[in-house]
Order: C-alpha cells, then sequence, then structure tokens
C-alpha cells in the first residue's frame, strides 16, 4: 500500500512558540489521518523534523505491513537532510533525524519531495493550530 504525507511544522519567533502538523492519505487520495500538536519554545526545523516523526510513529502504530510512504514538506533543507544530500550540523537535529530513521526501517520505500508551501496548506494550518490549541 501506497501512503501520502504531507507535513509542516511552525515557530513563531524562531526560536518561539511552535508547532508541528501532518496528513496521511492514502492510494485513492482519501485522508487516513490529520495530527497536529503544540511544542513549546522550539525552532521550525524542530516543528519540520517532529512532524515527520510523529506521522511516522501513527503509521508504524496503525499499520502492520510495510508500506511505500511518499512525504512532502515545503522546507528544503528537512528533504535534503532526509534524502541524504545535505548534512545535520545541530545535534538536537540529528537526535530527530536517527529517530526517524529508525522508524523508516519498518517500512519498504520511503521517498522525500520537496513542495512549494501553497501545495502544502493543510499541513501548515494543522501546524498553525497546533500552537494556537496549545
Amino acid at each position: 500500500m501506497k501512503l501520502t504525507v504531507f507535513t509542516d511544522g511552525a515557530s513563531r519567533g524562531n526560536p518561539g512558540l511552535a508547532g508541528f502538523g501532518f496528513v496521511i492519505t492514502g492510494e485513492n487520495g482519501q485522508v487516513i489521518k490529520k495530527g497536529y500538536g503544540f511544542l513549546g519554545e522550539t525552532t521550525n526545523n524542530v516543528a519540520e523534523y517532529t512532524a515527520v516523526l510523529e506521522a511516522f510513529k501513527f503509521i508504524k502504530d496503525n499499520f502492520k505491513d510495510q508500506h511505500q510512504i511518499e512525504v512532502f514538506a515545503d522546507s528544503r533543507l528537512i528533504i535534503e537532510q532526509l534524502s541524504g544530500r545535505f548534512k545535520i550540523k545541530s545535534l538536537h537535529l540529528r537526535e530527530l533525524f536517527l529517530q526517524i530513521k529508525s522508524l523508516e526501517e519498518n517500512l519498504s520505500q520511503v521517498t522525500y519531495t520537496h513542495v512549494r508551501r501553497e501545495q502544502n496548506k493543510t499541513a501548515d494550518k494543522l501546524a498553525n493550530l497546533g500552537i494556537d490549541r496549545r
């Protein structure tokens, strides 16, 4: 089964109050899960990574079989780092990166694609909702 994941993180101040959001859809485009959360005060990059991490945790907890996952995010840095094309210099981001890579081992294939902000509106709204509903 193929799942599509749109993720986003938001930080008001960077660092500042932060939240994450994600949307998981199935092969026919049906929404399987919308998730969001408040992270306290942190950076936008931490929020972006957390969105991917929380989406992967949901997939691991709710789907027993291995799946092909296509992740879309509007943070080029996160996409390039998770794809292995950019190095991770920050230790706190490396920890989140390693957690994501550990969860990837339970999935058959994961691809990461950068999208424009306009293509990621739902995940963006959810990330901001995470901050607003703190």
